[in-house]
């Protein structure tokens, strides 16, 4: 079945959004004050994560549930021809699911601010609101923190193009909702506690600009000097892992 650019967008922004609005949601749950999972632990979030990237999955099967620059850049790296369902690869759709990814993270977020809102509210650490928004790291050292986004997203974009290289859903889709967010949870649970496991531009880039223009009160600085880490590392991660895939993969079987 072919789709429009027009229904790619669609989905993609839907399903970032979901995404982002249940994965920031766990956060939020777990870190702001008065909620009834505060302190849940990081193993909660872990979860959390996984599940939204599993309803994300779920309702953007049309574009291949990309919802990340980092898969689609991947993807790209690796000489994938075709997206989603028909969807030729060039400039113009490249952009049209980096575009939609980063609309939905935005939307996202807002909604997620709007469902906690008295909860922020009675919040009295800024890096706690934030950090429900974006991540940052537990050591701050940049050039280590980007190792670990490269890695983690390296393992993200390489597993999904070895189960996608024989479907023809090229993104999340290609796994399958449940073994992608299996794969999120184990991502996370390994490999999460440096830096908070990005590992996606678009879900850490715009809820940071939804942070920086909401009224959210006390909410603090955005921390911009940090933001560059959770892009590039993930797009170098996503790429280095499409480029890796072509001569591994075949290999591996």
């Amino acid at each position: 079945m072919d789709v429009t650019l027009g229904t790619v967008f669609l989905s993609e922004v839907v399903g970032t959004a979901l995404l982002v609005l249940l994965g920031c949601g766990v956060v939020a749950n777990v870190a702001l004050a008065k909620n009834k999972g505060f302190g849940g632990g990081f193993l909660m979030v872990n979860i959390g994560w996984g599940l939204a990237v599993f309803a994300g999955v779920i309702v953007a099967y049309a574009s291949g549930a990309q919802l990340n620059p980092a898969v689609t850049l991947g993807l790209v790296a690796n000489g994938a021809t075709e997206f989603g369902m028909g969807v030729p690869v060039n400039l113009v759709s490249v952009l049209t699911y980096i575009g939609a990814q980063m609309l939905g993270a935005f939307l996202g977020a807002i909604v997620c601010w709007l469902a906690y809102k008295q909860h922020f509210d009675a919040e009295p650490e800024p890096a706690n609101k934030l950090g429900v928004f974006s991540t940052g790291p537990a050591i701050r050292s940049y050039g280590w923190n980007l190792v670990t986004e490269i890695v983690g997203t390296f393992v993200l974009v390489f597993v999904v193009i070895g189960f996608g290289r024989n479907g023809d859903a090229a993104g999340l889709a290609a796994l399958g909702a449940l073994p992608v967010a299996l794969l999120v949870i184990g991502i996370g649970a390994s490999l999460g506690g440096p830096t908070g496991y990005a590992i996606n531009p678009a879900r850490d880039l715009g809820p940071r600009i939804a942070h920086a223009i909401l009224p959210i009160k006390g909410k603090g600085g955005s921390d911009w000097g940090y933001s560059w880490v959770p892009v590039v590392g993930p797009i170098i991660g996503g790429v280095l892992a499409g480029l890796a895939a072509i001569p591994l993969l075949p290999i591996l079987g």
